[in-house]
């Protein structure tokens, strides 16, 4: 037997012993109301409430406060004394349900061929059926931004939501934003061929002239009133200069980050957003005075310079917020540890964020980025009844336990395969 032949067996066996562990149904419709009695709610807007209610009706909150004699003739009551109620998570920047296994290809579909792909939807390439998105779901998080990977210009990101027969049926506000990685000016050492320090990047120039002329195409292609064919490409990009789409520009430097919103703004780009912003610190006043927001993704890492200060990952949240820039967290890393935002958000308030501030960070910041804040982010009568109850606090990975989570009402399964893992092991003894 040839070492291809023991590959693929291997690789089927794996594959195929996930079938035998399907993630949950998706939940039904709500059909009568839910309260919730007694919890110590917190918003999502720094506002808490202690010992409080909350009614939801038709998937939306119909009450929210504290508590009160109301009917529970008609409605699912749930005790929550000692329990917190929080806005369901969000999560930005992510390939949760783009990729499953990184190591098989088969399973991985978070770019599309070519450096220059506006068109790309990621959202129809979305899988519901993902073995991650439970356990994600697990932790909180019940909305993600679906967000497409590589090239000059990647495509186009959604929202979805985490429960969901399918992407038509996930899909929370699609086409919600155009992706550009800007080009760093210098490029990390390649080992492998024996280079030991960065070096210039040499097509830098070439790169960003090709950016240009795409944008100013795109621009012209917007004053012609009806395009005969359809360009799909420079039709994608249509909504950045009618501001009903947000132009995500994935960069840390500081000056990178400059340049880039210099480049946008003489592309009459309206909505712009910084993805990464790891030296956004140093140019508050630049973002402030641009109204630019960012969403930082490096909360969970190590300096990146040998002179950073070893803390300074955990302190870029409370350095934006301390200079009154706009921003949330995301959580850019292998999407199998995305489950993890929230205690990201819990280092953040170890470092200068109080707790509600931190917590607004992954909930109503990131509705507000996206333009979702009318219908959730934050628990407020008329938005959407999407919720999670935790026997302790959500930031803190010691005492976070979500019990119950609830997207527009509906009660969710909160089965997912690392429960099944530890159920079947727990108990096992060595021979």
């Amino acid at each position: 037997m040839n070492s291809k032949t023991i590959l693929f067996l291997c690789c089927s066996f794996f594959l195929g012993s996930n079938l035998f562990a399907q993630a949950p149904s998706p939940a039904p419709a709500q059909k009568m109301p839910i309260l919730i009695q007694g919890a110590t709610i917190h918003v999502g807007n720094g506002q808490i409430i202690e010992k409080g209610d909350i009614r939801i009706e038709n998937g939306k909150i119909t009450y929210v406060g504290v508590s009160q004699q109301m009917s529970t003739m008609d409605a699912e009551v749930i005790r929550a004394e000692g329990k917190h109620v929080y806005p369901g998570l969000i999560l930005l920047n992510t390939v949760l349900g783009l990729t499953e296994i990184n190591a098989v290809r088969a399973t991985v579909d978070e770019g599309e061929t070519g450096g220059i792909t506006p068109h790309v939807r990621s959202i129809i390439a979305y899988n519901t059926d993902s073995e991650v998105i439970p356990v994600t779901r697990s932790n909180g998080i019940l909305l993600a931004q679906v967000t497409p990977q590589g090239g000059l210009v990647s495509g186009t990101s959604s929202v979805v939501q985490l429960d969901a027969w399918n992407w038509e049926d996930a899909a929370f506000k699609t086409d919600e934003g155009l992706h550009i990685n800007w080009v760093a000016m210098f490029q990390r050492p390649n080992f492998f061929s024996g280079e030991t320090t960065i070096r210039k990047n040499e097509r830098r120039k070439e790169i960003l002239q090709q950016a240009d002329i795409l944008f100013k195409e795109a621009y012209g292609y917007t004053q012609i009133s009806n395009p005969n064919p359809v360009n799909a490409r420079l039709e994608a990009m249509k909504g950045l200069y009618d501001g009903s789409k947000k132009l995500y520009i994935h960069a840390d430097n500081a000056k990178e980050i400059m340049e880039a919103v210099k480049f946008a703004q003489d592309n009459k780009v309206k909505n712009i957003v910084i993805v990464g912003g790891y030296q956004a610190y140093m140019i508050t006043d630049f973002l402030k005075n641009n109204a630019i927001s960012v969403i930082l993704n490096h909360t969970f890492n190590l300096p990146q310079r040998v002179d950073d200060e070893v803390d300074l990952p955990y302190k870029l949240p409370f350095l934006l917020q301390k200079a009154g820039v706009k921003f949330a967290l995301g959580y850019e890393d292998n999407h199998t540890q995305a489950r993890n935002l929230p205690f990201a958000a819990g280092l953040a308030a170890g470092h200068g964020l109080t707790k509600e501030e931190a917590l607004t960070s992954i909930t109503l910041s990131p509705a507000q980025i996206l333009g979702i804040a009318d219908r959730t982010g934050s628990l407020e009568k008329g938005k959407d009844g999407t919720l999670i109850i935790s026997e302790g606090d959500i930031l803190d990975m010691r005492t976070s336990k979500v019990t119950h989570a609830f997207i527009q009402g509906r009660k969710l399964n909160l089965d997912d395969r690392h429960k099944r893992l530890y159920e079947k092991f727990k108990n096992k003894t060595d021979k």
